[in-house]
């Protein structure tokens, strides 16, 4: 959609106003504040043109205007065209732990991300970890008792993943050594689907029991890297302390329910890993966000130039994006550069 210059600026003026002052904007103070040198009878009929183009609208019987989805969306793009964001953020970002992360596990590390943003944003921080391996690297039986035994599998990138089995029947220690030996020689740097499709051919020589053994652990440990990224959501708390939560308790309710569901949040990250670069996703513009009111902003993050997840900030659409946007984005960066020590 494409406005002239005067509507263009009388509608983000209007924004402005709006996620400074949380109040419908009238046109006196669109007059004082938007610097162009027009009459309050033309401010009307501008104001009632963007109305009738859906980009703001009129709450109950106020005089003034408020921003819908669309005339957010309209100001966002406005904005990450002109690159019209301000660089005080990363200054803060910069003396942050961010710019030095002391984290000794990329887990921990997203941790540290998420709870950063929310800190920064006063809103809540969210990140997706990376998808687990899908590779067969090592793996090591532990016996904890005749009928438990923990599996521990090394991926190929180093993450440990440790898994606890219930057996059908007790084993040998020779036993244990066997299953995890064989599966070492014959499988390291192979997919699990390859390794369970294999199974029954290869392993037709050896034991039943120790057979038994290997294709429980094999599917016990695929299992596990085959969830969906795991969603970390820090700060959530703060979206109590903002006035379009507190007020509202349909859309506390409905954001809270987006947290705890986190498989729309989840296709939400998927999507900007995808399409990559910072995406804004606002609430009520369409089904991918249906809940009016809330706004998402993230961006991905890379090894070695491979996009491995996504984080962002989920607040009110009533948000200082000029801020936020360049935050999301720093911390990106910023965490990218940090995850090299983990290659």
């Amino acid at each position: 959609m494409s406005l002239d210059d005067r509507a263009s600026t009388l509608l983000t003026t209007l924004v402005h106003q709006y996620i400074a002052q949380g109040t419908p904007v009238g046109s006196q103070a669109l007059m004082a504040n938007s610097g162009l040198s027009i009459s309050s009878a033309t401010v009307r009929n501008v104001m009632a043109e963007l109305e009738q183009l859906g980009l703001i609208a009129s709450p109950h019987t106020s005089a003034g205007r408020i921003p819908t989805p669309a005339g957010y969306r309209f100001f966002v793009d406005a904005m990450m065209t002109a690159n019209a964001f301000t660089t005080s953020d990363e200054t803060d970002l910069s003396t942050h732990d961010l710019s030095s992360f002391s984290a000794d596990t990329p887990a921990r590390m997203a941790n540290q991300a998420a709870q950063t943003l929310s800190q920064l944003s006063h809103f809540a921080g969210i990140i997706a970890t990376p998808k687990r391996s899908q590779i067969f690297g090592q793996i090591d039986f532990l016996q904890l008792s005749p009928m438990r035994v923990l599996v521990v599998m090394v991926t190929p990138e180093g993450d440990v993943q440790n898994r606890l089995l219930q057996l059908e029947q007790p084993y040998t220690p020779s036993q244990l050594t066997q299953a995890a030996n064989y599966l070492n020689s014959h499988f390291a740097g192979k997919t699990f689907e390859h390794i369970r499709a294999q199974l029954a051919n290869e392993l037709a020589h050896l034991q039943n029991d120790v057979n038994l053994l290997m294709q429980q652990a094999v599917a016990r440990t695929a299992e596990s890297s085959m969830d969906e990224d795991a969603l970390i959501v820090k700060g959530e708390r703060h979206l109590l302390d903002v006035s379009e939560f507190a007020n509202n308790m349909q859309r506390l309710r409905q954001t809270f329910d987006l947290f705890d569901e986190k498989t729309r949040l989840l296709q939400l990250l998927e999507h900007t890993r995808t399409a990559g670069g910072i995406q804004v996703f606002i609430g009520g513009e369409s089904e991918v966000l249906p809940y009016d009111g809330v706004s998402l902003i993230c961006a991905p993050y890379a090894v070695n130039n491979q996009i491995v997840g996504t984080l962002g900030v989920i607040g009110p659409s009533r948000m200082a994006y000029e801020k936020v946007i360049p935050m999301v984005d720093v911390t990106a960066k910023l965490l990218s550069r940090a995850m090299q020590n983990f290659t």
